[in-house]
């Protein structure tokens, strides 16, 4: 009896660390979490250093403490877990952004931030892939087959845009704005996609067939998750204006918003379809029908809960990334051989700004033989400030990264060390470095005016109530496509720079004719009884 119970007051004593450890863990991180929000505010007059590099210099310093404590043995208190990543602090993320995004401003440059987000992508991929099967062949980094190759182009096709947004005013360059936002979100979504299906074929043997099967489940899954997307931001919205949730309580609506949310994500992930294109369009449905249904106190509730959650989840990635990138056991692979891994991080920087330039100057290039109108063509210095927002890698591709050349988080081999060393690498000094050159650039190429337009006014009814020009404008207002008068163009130059009927004139007629009856949306009034809305129509009774 003696030795069982030793045995298992050994284990207890075990179990015991373990969790007191996890709660050391979690005590430092929301400490380290407190401390990039309080820097973050103090640096906010300045803004030479966002949130994100404030957080990887954090994330860095901490591990350099915990290595000396340690003695060199770990420099990090949790591991680097793709899915941590992908289940628990992407969604917010992604669903914020088409949460908040400038619909109109969104989809009336919808072709060209489709042509950068997702043909860029592609383009960026191949000339990364085949630049890193010239290069690599040279140095002694280890065998990859085709597979390898295209998933390093789809990890390095990865954008991080935030240090460029938070710089850009979306009221003084609406256009880039826009097109930085959209292309950022779409390009990640399209990178994921691109990297999953490189998983599920086996390129080794290639031939046509599985070219066009690679082709077909690359499109199946854009398109799936999309509809996947949609699909759940309506049921949200048909859910809560036929059962009005407030007259009870507003809790539920903003549990329910939120829950619809998250099970969009995983529902694509549970048909093996793209998380971050089925929750961005969940989001932007939301904002456009259920946002709409809900009382004013979840309006408000909501609006700011997932601005908060997807705030801390940035904070979150960044510290986490930046503590991990001194895990000693994936350097002691490289340490006899560090010009390799030099080496390796160099050519996949060259590779991500020569792959960048190579589509956003030639797809700007058609993108502006489609418009007739020079104010919505794309300058050169625009131009250079969009392929300078894209080189940025943050954490979609140390995801990536880790999916690809780890085990549970560990790395085994020497070659796929030196990947997600390389890997850290490019994603601290492009994080860092071009972060940091971010705002002087755009103070360079776009000198910030010191008015703003007059046609920008508040619009109290979206989402995030900012002054956005780029959402209203005189010509193309809600009012106008509610069945107002429309100025019509008297010549053929005007028609062709400003269409009397355009797609979203159509789409606006269609969505008040059908489908706002039925989900809701703008101009829906839930009845709650108590509310000023009842006892002002009982006062008029």
């Amino acid at each position: 009896m003696v030795f069982p119970l030793s045995s298992v007051m050994a284990r207890l004593e075990m179990l015991y660390t373990s969790d007191h450890a996890s709660v050391v863990s979690m005590n430092l991180f929301v400490a380290l979490l407190c401390a990039c929000i309080v820097i973050g505010h103090l640096l906010e007059e300045h803004r030479w250093m966002n949130e994100s590099i404030t957080a990887l210099v954090i994330g860095l310093c901490t591990g350099v403490v915990i290595l000396l404590i340690s003695g060199g043995k770990s420099s990090h208190l949790l591991v680097f877990s793709e899915d941590l990543f992908f289940i628990y602090l992407l969604p917010p993320i992604i669903f914020n952004a088409g949460f908040q995004v400038k619909k109109k401003q969104f989809f009336r440059n919808f072709i060209t931030i489709m042509l950068f987000g997702a043909v860029g992508t592609l383009i960026s991929c191949g000339i990364i892939s085949l630049g890193v099967t010239q290069f690599f062949k040279r140095l002694d980094i280890g065998s990859f087959d085709i597979g390898d190759y295209l998933a390093i182009g789809a990890i390095f096709s990865a954008t991080d845009s935030v240090c460029t947004l938070q710089v850009l005013n979306q009221d003084e360059t609406p256009l880039l704005y826009s097109l930085v936002f959209g292309e950022g979100v779409v390009n990640d979504a399209t990178s994921v996609v691109l990297f999953n299906a490189i998983q599920s074929f086996d390129l080794t043997h290639l031939n046509p067939r599985i070219a066009l099967q690679f082709i077909g489940n690359f499109f199946y899954l854009f398109l799936a998750s999309t509809f996947l997307g949609v699909f759940t931001g309506l049921l949200s919205a048909y859910v809560i204006k036929k059962l009005y949730f407030g007259r009870h309580s507003t809790d539920r609506e903003v549990a329910l918003m939120m829950l619809m949310a998250y099970l969009s994500y995983m529902l694509a992930e549970l048909f093996y379809l793209s998380g971050i294109l089925t929750v961005f369009f969940c989001g932007i449905v939301m904002s456009h029908y259920t946002w709409h249904n809900v009382t004013e106190s979840s309006r408000v509730t909501t609006k700011h809960a997932f601005a908060t959650l997807s705030f801390v989840a940035e904070i979150f990635i960044f510290l986490y990334v930046g503590m991990d990138a001194l895990d000693i056991e994936k350097w002691r692979f490289v340490g006899d051989s560090p010009g390799t891994s030099i080496a390796a991080s160099s050519i996949l920087l060259g590779l991500v700004l020569v792959g960048r330039a190579a589509f956003v100057f030639s797809l700007s290039f058609l993108s502006n033989l489609a418009k007739k109108s020079p104010n919505d063509k794309i300058n050169f210095k625009q131009q250079v400030t969009i392929w300078w927002a894209g080189l940025m890698r943050g954490a979609v591709s140390m995801a990536l990264a880790y999916n690809q050349f780890t085990r549970s988080g560990h790395t085994q081999l020497r070659t796929n060390a030196i990947m997600i060393t390389s890997t850290i690498t490019v994603v601290l000094f492009s994080t860092v470095v071009f972060g940091l050159l971010t705002k002087p650039l755009i103070w360079f190429l776009l000198p910030q005016t010191k008015h703003v337009t007059s046609m920008a006014f508040s619009d109290p009814s979206a989402p995030k109530s900012v002054t956005t020009p780029l959402l209203e404008t005189r010509q193309d207002s809600d009012g106008d496509f509610g069945g107002h008068d429309v100025p019509r163009p008297t010549s053929l130059r005007m028609l062709l720079s400003t269409p009397s009927h355009t797609v979203h004139r159509y789409w606006r007629k269609f969505d008040d004719a059908f489908m706002r009856p039925v989900f809701g949306g703008r101009g829906f009034v839930p009845f709650v009884p108590g509310s000023p809305t009842e006892r002002s129509t009982h006062q008029w009774q």
